[in-house]
């Protein structure tokens, strides 16, 4: 059985899709970046543990976790999910006019082992004024969002340019997801 170690509905939609049957494990795993961590191994030691403590909180040798975690990364400094609105704009001023790189690393553990896999895009946006930032942030969707962003909703009109996963941006690579669920049999399509 396959579990997933999110509580994103995006994640969950995402799974859906490609028609994978899983359940749901909440995990609480801090994500703060250590001094000197690259971001690219902070997004995938984040995902690790949230793998990992799915199958601790578990304990039953039969099952699969699935990890994940996606961030935006501006000239090496990791953008989380904004505190309020003031942090979503000054966010969204930073990215503009801009390409950032988006990181989305899935982890699959269970008690044979840990395997993994990583996408990462480039993200450009257009210049944003701060009237498109202002109308975007009251849509609500910045919040809980890497980056103040949801490249699925209203957001997808502040991206000029991907080049990468769109899955990925959204918080799970259903690429590498699907592949890494095929290598363990755990989907056969």
């Amino acid at each position: 059985m396959l579990y997933l170690a999110s509580q994103s509905p995006r994640r969950r939609q995402l799974l859906e899709q490609i028609g994978v049957a899983f359940r749901v494990v909440d995990v609480d795993v801090p994500e703060q970046r250590a001094l000197a961590e690259s971001p690219r191994a902070y997004v995938s030691r984040v995902a690790r543990e949230k793998a990992r403590a799915g199958l601790a909180v578990l304990d039953d040798p039969r099952v699969a976790v699935l990890g994940a975690d996606t961030e935006v990364v501006l000239d090496d400094e990791v953008f989380g999910k904004p505190a309020d609105a003031a942090d979503a704009a000054g966010m969204l001023r930073r990215l503009s006019g801009r390409v950032h790189e988006v990181i989305s690393t899935v982890w699959l553990v269970n008690r044979k082992g840990e395997w993994s896999d990583t996408s990462l895009s480039r993200v450009r946006m257009p210049e944003l004024d701060d009237a498109t930032i202002a109308a975007y942030i009251t849509t609500g969707e910045p919040f809980g969002k890497a980056g103040a962003y949801a490249i699925q909703g209203h957001g997808a009109t502040l991206i000029e340019h991907l080049d990468g996963s769109h899955s990925g941006v959204m918080g799970l690579p259903v690429f590498e997801t699907a592949r890494l669920l095929r290598a363990h049999g755990l989907i056969h399509a």
